[in-house]
């Protein structure tokens, strides 16, 4: 397939993928920042890559322009990037992708991945996501794990996926392996809607979280257990400075609290109505955070 570009193909051992696109599939960020940190804390090796030619649209989706010693201008496109890691000492090697949604030809867009899985032999693929909720930031972020096919879902211990209605690239890629024979699962992280906007690590170590059992490998997550803590008092800061936002809050926190912890959600992104001018001020705040 011309659309995707190999180094050199890793000999692995029974390895397991994780991928995760930017985009519809990733709010605040958790998926893609969950993917990066697996690249960057385990080492990842990039081995392969999709040319981004056909697939992107890029009135929509710009290159960027940067500027390298000597005053030459480099052009970087939209990347989709394949990593491997070894892990000597556990059931599984890895193989890491993260890239973007793409704007046009999916199922050839999947088709690549679901190439490239088959010619390293990899065992299952775990995708991950991200989804706003009617969530408080307040509660422990809910992850839910399902898959398409009964058979994989009892071997990982997920449950069967019911959901119908829009997808994204998520639901395309599944459907894609799914017809290559790779076995598929998917873990989606709940992060609170009046908060997209803002990265949020604790969905990103939640995610990282409920990985871990299905990739046999245990992460270090001090650094994004810290950067959580510091999120959750930026946030806290930004409602105990207007009332309606905590009252707000509140009732989100009593209809958690009310519901049973089900792991059969739905498990794609879902349009929410948009939250009060109110609660947009916590956006504000969490931005002028950042820039100062």
């Amino acid at each position: 397939m011309p659309d995707l570009i190999v180094d050199r193909l890793p000999d692995l051992h029974n390895p397991v993928a994780v991928v995760a696109f930017e985009g519809w599939n990733d709010a605040a960020s958790a998926a893609t920042d969950a993917v990066r940190y697996l690249v960057n804390r385990l080492g990842g090796r990039r081995f392969a890559t999709i040319d981004a030619e056909r697939f992107y649209s890029f009135t929509d989706a710009r290159p960027m322009v940067s500027l390298l010693p000597g005053n030459v201008r480099k052009i970087g496109w939209q990347k989709n990037e394949f990593y491997y890691v070894r892990n000597p000492s556990g059931p599984h090697d890895m193989v890491i992708a993260i890239g973007a949604e793409p704007n046009l030809r999916w199922r050839s867009f999947a088709g690549a991945h679901a190439e490239l899985y088959n010619s390293v032999s990899v065992e299952y693929v775990v995708s991950l996501g991200a989804l706003l909720a009617d969530v408080p930031h307040t509660r422990p972020t809910r992850v839910t794990g399902s898959a398409f096919d009964p058979q994989v879902a009892e071997r990982l211990s997920l449950t069967t996926s019911r959901y119908e209605g829009p997808t994204g690239i998520v639901g395309v890629l599944h459907d894609s392996l799914r017809q290559k024979g790779v076995a598929a699962a998917s873990l989606w992280a709940n992060t609170p809607h009046y908060i997209s906007a803002s990265k949020n690590p604790d969905a990103t170590r939640a995610l990282l979280a409920r990985l871990q059992e299905l990739v046999g490998l245990r992460f270090d997550m001090r650094e994004l257990e810290a950067s959580s803590k510091r999120f959750l008092t930026e946030v806290e800061q930004a409602i105990a400075a207007n009332p309606e936002i905590a009252a707000y809050v509140g009732r989100l926190e009593t209809a958690y609290d009310a519901e049973p912890e089900a792991d059969d959600a739905s498990d794609e992104p879902i349009e929410l109505p948009a939250p009060d001018e109110a609660v947009l001020d916590v956006e504000e705040f969490l931005r002028r955070q950042r820039d100062d």
